[in-house]
């Protein structure tokens, strides 16, 4: 939802919309509920208003302008202009929207500031044992007790203790914000598109601080102003937790009842993407169009059998209404979360055009739809589940609409489930790289089961409100909890869910016709040409190193280090960048996405510096998604991953012409940063120092032990430019053309720091940090030439993306 848009104005512009959709673009004729239509009262032979009574118009000249004002030639003047006129305004629309996330944006030089802001919570907060995390609508804010021009919407972490947040409470905080920025590489989730999507402009942290004159951190107004509907859908999340928190420890219920998902971990989510069953836990189409469905199908059993209700309206049209405001109700307690939009919009141009008897053909409703949900919020657009949800629904008319109804309902059901997948594959490999094939079986079962369990969901936890009556909703919890563990049997099986390599742009088009072929009528000539069309999108491989060839490419995975090495021969990531067990980890998130893109499922070795956090964080994560052949480490024991060894300075080999070797630790110990691996990497003449975290003291020890044989082409920084490394006698021995920097855009520890620049800028050295450059990617050729590395935040522009001043 756009910044500043509350669950009020989200409800009418679903409402205008569906009145300008219906209304305008398909206008009732009187008589307006029998459906008959009466002739124009409006003569043909009837004067331009603008004239007078009793006035003629002007002679218009035959052949000229004139003759547009014939009925005949203004229709087809209109039409021509009416295509054109409405991609102005919608265009328009969109700027406006984009202009409300884009212009004032927080100012880069507040990054990390102290500030006193004032506002209210906009969402249900999200807790954890480490924090409180929520969106803040700022309406006030002050840096050194001066104002500044800034508001909008913000999330923000609060640390434990964090006191109890309520969802439309009005509060007083002092905060470090930093602009709506996040990690920049060739794959993985692009954070900063999910941040614009969601209008949110910054985001920061609350710190404990006291301010002269001025309360901080403490509530202003419990009252929930605007915020009416999420303080009491936090209220349903509340009950529900009360009641059976013990065993629904998933969330399940909350996610099923109010569209709440934050208490679903990383390994259930992982779940649900592999088995391709993500749209029936979060609130989305399907989940909408289930209650209607049900609130459709009771009223029009009940309404059909009372002789007094059809004579006072007609039983579609009483469902219909019911079907509505069903819809509208149960998409209300998902605080009309975008994914939920989509569906009741749609549902209220069907459900509407079924009450004022218009006849909607498939296609014009899903078109109807499509421009609905543009009108609400054009950012939508943004989100993968927008593409999904809409490409699903054509590709099931498309499907569908060709083929006679079987009476085979489970048959029919089934070929739906394989038209749906093999329709949107090409979508999910280029959104996803990865396809889960075994959806359509899994949905086959799933979706029925869940189709009985919605509503029984909803019931028993409205039951649950009277004393008395709450071990039913006990009973449906343990129900849940069982179909995802056997959900999460079935993620465990191998191959379920395969990844792909990023395919080329123009595999595309051709697979979406291919797939096209294959749904068309068994009848169309050349249908088998289909499998031929879907073949370059799964069989096509990326560009791989030459012999002799050195590729790397030094992650963006903010205040850590990960580098990827690629030669013809293997591959090599040394560190793994931050990570914890349910929350962000760099190596699933990061590296592995980098890696499967260009169809690298085996990391011949991973060599970790030293076991901290932000080194080898992301180890497991990695482990989990791909090969892992060998492991090194400067502390293996502190590391403790099974099979781990020891870095030993001396250790070398080969790969394709392209030289590795360990400079450091000499001796077998762990002392943290000291005992980094440093490795150094060579090819026709050109080199790549990697340090790890070491320290000046090892830096001087490299000097002493190597001396002039340190020179390097690229020095990566030593612990991401803290004054502890980069020292000068190890700089003037490096001798590099270019440094790079692995630091956190904005981060604590202000790294690089000045000191270090300032000696690297003394020596005329080039320099690129992954805070400001994202993704830094070096190639160097057989014969040692190599051009300007690469900064992939500069490669892949966008309206949303962070521009930041330097």
């Amino acid at each position: 939802m756009p910044s500043g848009v509350d669950s009020e104005t989200t409800l009418a512009a679903a409402l205008i919309t569906l009145v300008l959709l219906l209304v305008l673009i398909n206008p009732p004729q009187p008589p307006f509920f029998q459906g008959g239509r009466k002739k124009n009262p409006f003569p043909k032979s009837m004067k331009s208003p603008i004239f007078a009574k009793g006035t003629k118009s002007p002679p218009l000249k035959k052949g000229g302008w004139g003759d547009l004002i014939k009925p005949s030639s203004w229709e087809n003047f209109s039409n021509i202009l009416r295509l054109p006129l409405l991609a102005l305004l919608g265009m328009t629309w969109a700027a406006i929207h984009a202009c409300a996330l884009l212009c004032h944006p927080f100012p880069d030089a507040l990054a990390r500031e102290p500030l006193i802001v004032e506002g209210r919570i906009a969402a249900i907060p999200a807790v954890t044992t480490q924090s409180t995390r929520f969106l803040f609508q700022v309406e006030t804010a002050t840096h050194r007790e001066q104002p500044i021009e800034f508001t909008g919407l913000v999330r923000l972490a609060w640390y434990q203790p964090a006191p109890a947040l309520n969802a439309g409470e009005r509060w007083r905080l002092a905060v470090r914000l930093k602009p709506r920025h996040s990690s920049a590489n060739p794959s993985g989730i692009d954070g900063e598109r999910v941040l614009f999507a969601q209008g949110i402009k910054a985001t920061g942290t609350v710190r404990q601080a006291t301010v002269r004159n001025a309360v901080v951190n403490e509530r202003l107004d419990a009252s929930a102003g605007n915020y009416w509907l999420a303080q009491w859908r936090q209220h349903i999340a509340a009950h529900l937790t009360q009641v059976a928190g013990a065993i629904d420890q998933r969330g399940l219920l909350q996610a099923l009842t109010i569209g709440e998902t934050s208490r679903l971990q990383v390994a259930d989510w992982d779940t649900l993407t592999r088995t391709g069953t993500s749209h029936l836990i979060a609130i989305s189409g399907w989940n909408v169009a289930m209650i209607a469905g049900v609130f459709i199908g009771f009223t029009r059993w009940l309404w059909s059998r009372s002789a007094r209700l059809t004579q006072l309206l007609a039983t579609p049209r009483a469902g219909a209404v019911v079907g509505m405001i069903a819809a509208l109700g149960y998409a209300g307690l998902a605080g009309f979360a975008i994914s939920t939009q989509r569906a009741l919009i749609m549902l209220l141009i069907l459900l509407g055009a079924l009450f004022w008897q218009r006849t909607l053909r498939p296609y014009h409703a899903l078109t109807l739809a499509l421009v609905g949900v543009l009108l609400v919020d054009p950012s939508t657009v943004l989100a993968y589940g927008f593409w999904l949800s809409f490409g699903a629904v054509a590709v099931l008319l498309f499907y569908l609409g060709q083929r006679l109804p079987r009476r085979d309902l489970w048959t029919q059901w089934g070929r739906a489930q394989w038209a749906v997948t093999l329709g949107l594959l090409p979508l999910l490999t280029v959104l996803f790289g990865q396809v889960s094939v075994i959806a359509p079986a899994v949905n086959l079962l799933a979706v029925p089961l869940f189709s009985v369990l919605l509503p029984l969901v909803l019931s028993v936890s409205l039951f649950s409100l009277i004393p008395g009556l709450t071990a039913p909703l006990l009973w449906t919890a343990q129900l849940l909890n069982l179909c995802m563990d056997g959900l999460a049997w079935i993620a465990t099986l191998p191959n379920i869910a395969p990844t792909l390599p990023t395919p080329p742009l123009w595999t595309w088009p051709v697979a979406g016709i291919g797939a096209a072929l294959l749904l068309a009528p068994r009848g169309l000539p050349g249908r088998w040409l289909g499998v031929v069309l879907l073949l370059p999108l799964v069989t096509t491989q990326p560009l791989r190193p030459a012999v002799g060839e050195l590729w790397l490419t030094l992650l963006d995975v903010g205040q850590g280090l990960a580098a990827v090495v690629q030669t013809a021969e293997g591959t090599l990531v040394f560190d793994t960048g931050p990570g914890s067990p349910n929350g962000f980890n760099s190596g699933s998130a990061v590296i592995a996405p980098f890696l499967l893109a260009q169809d690298i499922t085996r990391v011949e070795r991973v060599v970790v510096s030293h076991a901290d956090q932000d080194h080898a964080g992301g180890l497991a994560g990695l482990a989990k998604r791909v090969t892992l052949a060998q492991v090194q480490s400067g502390e293996p024991i502190r590391l403790a991953f099974a099979g781990a060894t020891r870095c030993l300075a001396g250790e070398q080999w080969n790969w394709a012409g392209v030289r590795f070797q360990f400079l450091h630790p000499e001796q077998a110990f762990e002392l943290g940063n000291h005992s980094s691996c440093v490795l150094r990497i060579d090819t026709a003449g050109r080199s790549i120092l990697l340090t790890g975290d070491a320290d000046q003291k090892v830096e001087r020890e490299l000097v002493a032990r190597y001396g002039a044989a340190l020179e390097s082409t690229v020095l990566v920084a030593g612990h991401h430019g803290s004054n502890t490394s980069s020292g000068a006698a190890f700089l003037n021995a490096v001798k590099p053309e270019w440094v790079f920097f692995s630091a956190g855009y904005a981060n604590q520890f202000r790294f690089p720091t000045k000191a270090v620049q300032k000696r690297i800028a003394a020596r005329h050295i080039k320099t690129l940090n992954t805070a400001m450059a994202g993704a830094i990617q070096l190639r160097i050729s057989a014969d040692g030439a190599f051009n300007t590395p690469t900064e992939w935040r500069k490669q892949a522009l966008h309206l949303w993306t962070h521009r930041i001043e330097e």
